[in-house]
């Protein structure tokens, strides 16, 4: 419970550079600002992308936009917020009713999949991703979701190894889903038979130190 609330709090304390909206209209207008930020990180890449663009696609003022995103790296920002709640929700609803070594290789290489899958087809969260590399902050933001999500990791480790050193497979868990980022991100840097190899050996790679098969 500890380490749970440390991650926590670690996350809660890189703050987000924009300005949340309170009101059901302003959420509304910022889900079109977010979606059509999306479209054209999409189609141009982040650094491509203009903040006129943004308000234009959206239907917003620039005014508006920038009410909301102070400049580009804000929406950058805000799009990884949100596939970082997404992938722990996913994260944590696969591992959540892990009871034994088969169940984890099974939920670990279906989780390593999608998210492989996830990466080919979505070139807003491979541009994400990339940019993460050049921004201390947003490396903070995914060192941070590393951790939360390696404690999902760490509680299936503790009930199939309830007499291993829990500081020991804190650290497995961690490096095992970093080496998954870098896996990420060379796989999908190559060409996709090369990439379908290198993923499929990060897996066999992993899942030898989280279960030994």
């Amino acid at each position: 419970m500890e380490d749970k609330a440390a991650g926590s709090a670690d996350q809660a304390a890189i703050a987000s550079p924009r300005r949340a909206p309170t009101q059901q209209r302003s959420r509304e207008r910022v889900e079109r600002m977010l979606s059509a930020a999306s479209a054209l990180i999409a189609e141009q890449g982040s650094d491509a992308m203009r903040m006129g663009e943004v308000a234009e696609r959206a239907g917003v003022s620039i005014g508006s936009l920038y009410q909301f995103f102070p400049d580009k790296r804000a929406i950058v920002w805000a799009l990884a917020e949100r596939y970082t709640a997404e992938s722990q929700a996913c994260i944590a609803s696969a591992l959540k009713d892990v009871g034994d070594a088969e169940a984890l290789s099974q939920a670990f290489s279906e989780l390593v999949d999608i998210y492989y899958r996830l990466f080919l087809a979505e070139p807003v969260m491979r541009d994400i991703w990339s940019g993460t590399q050049a921004d201390k902050a947003l490396r903070e933001l995914e060192l941070a979701d590393s951790r939360a999500n390696a404690e999902f990791l760490v509680a299936v480790l503790k009930r199939l190894r309830p007499d291993a050193d829990p500081v020991a497979l804190e650290t497995t868990a961690f490096l095992v889903w970093q080496m998954g980022e870098a896996a990420m991100r060379l796989a999908i840097s190559v060409d996709r038979e090369e990439g379908d190899r290198l993923v499929a050996a990060y897996k066999r790679m992993a899942l030898r130190e989280l279960v030994g098969a």
